[in-house]
């Protein structure tokens, strides 16, 4: 019954993947998608999105982390497949789910499920170029125009040997409007000899249920609903154990996001943090109303010590009070 974190380009980055981590509750992580098209990358282009290949593929709190690829060339997407084990990858993930704009013009991402049979040549050449003993995983949506490609595509994947399939809830098309379609996870799933992992929707503990009571899957992978409650995932594997454990405060979340600047300062410069700060705090306001109320000061600033000054203060009447 794991639950995986999401990757979310432009958000969920190293820094982050330590901080939610270290909460607890996360068993695996993917990376960021790493852009293949007809060169081969870099070493350092995957340290970038993987920093974690220097220390087993894996966060301080010990949750793996799986290096995720992102192309439509099969023979480069198995090159770099190849590359990123040979870097000490111990999975490599393959993103069919993608529906920004620019990636899908690129023929990146969720566009490739108007192509399963593409989607089956790329999926087995990674599976080919990796050892047999590292696992090749998926993730796609139920579609690109509409909602009925998920079978169609989720047998292509499976044929070429990808080992289990993360599904999103939704089309392209779809984006991320209410509601997720778990029931149409369960139709894929029911079609598939491989496991499928129910991803989209899930902001809540009945969420969880309810997703894995509709989808029939055992696994999830949450994005949203973690970056907005850190202890989401805690509080799910609690309440699989049928405990109670306290919600997180507003002053440990405000300590999460200094843990969390503090990381990406050592990375970026203090522009970049200001904005990664500010991204993460808009979806904290879906899960903590004193994110909300700090907002409008702090959407305004622009420098990280001012920012992390007005966060703190903002605990620190909670505190007191």
């Amino acid at each position: 019954m794991r639950i995986t974190l999401a990757p979310m380009e432009g958000l969920v980055d190293a820094p982050i993947r330590e901080t939610l981590t270290g909460v607890g509750g996360i068993d695996r992580c993917v990376t960021e998608f790493i852009r293949v098209t007809h060169g081969m990358l870099p070493p350092r282009i995957f340290h970038k999105y993987a920093p974690e290949l220097d220390h087993q593929c894996r966060t301080r709190a010990g949750v793996p982390v799986a290096v995720q690829l992102l192309g439509s060339d099969p023979e480069m997407m198995g090159h770099h497949g190849a590359r990123a084990v040979e870097l000490g990858a111990t999975q490599v993930d393959i993103n069919f789910g993608c529906p920004a704009k620019t990636v899908n013009k690129h023929k990146g991402g969720c566009v490739l499920m108007r192509e399963p049979e593409l989607m089956h040549e790329i999926a087995a050449a990674v599976r080919r170029a990796v050892p047999e003993q590292v696992p090749v995983t998926a993730k796609m949506r139920l579609g690109y125009d509409d909602r009925s490609m998920g079978v169609a595509c989720g047998q292509a994947l499976a044929d070429a040997g990808v080992a289990e399939l993360v599904i999103h809830a939704r089309s392209k098309v779809d984006g991320y409007r209410p509601p997720a379609y778990w029931e149409e996870i369960a139709r894929v799933r029911e079609a598939l000899a491989i496991p499928v992992i129910a991803n989209g929707e899930i902001w809540t503990v009945d969420q969880y249920w309810r997703c894995r009571e509709i989808s029939g899957c055992e696994e999830v992978m949450i994005g949203r609903g973690l970056i907005a409650r850190p202890d989401l995932a805690r509080r799910i594997k609690a309440s699989q154990r049928n405990q109670a454990v306290a919600e997180m405060t507003w002053p440990e979340a405000v300590s999460l996001v200094e843990d969390y600047a503090a990381a990406l300062q050592t990375r970026l410069e203090d522009r970049y943090v200001t904005g990664r700060i500010k991204q993460w705090m808009n979806y904290l306001r879906l899960g903590f109303p004193e994110a909300e109320q700090c907002w409008p000061r702090a959407r305004k600033i622009r420098e990280v010590g001012p920012m992390l000054r007005s966060l703190r203060e903002s605990a620190e009447v909670l505190e007191v009070a």
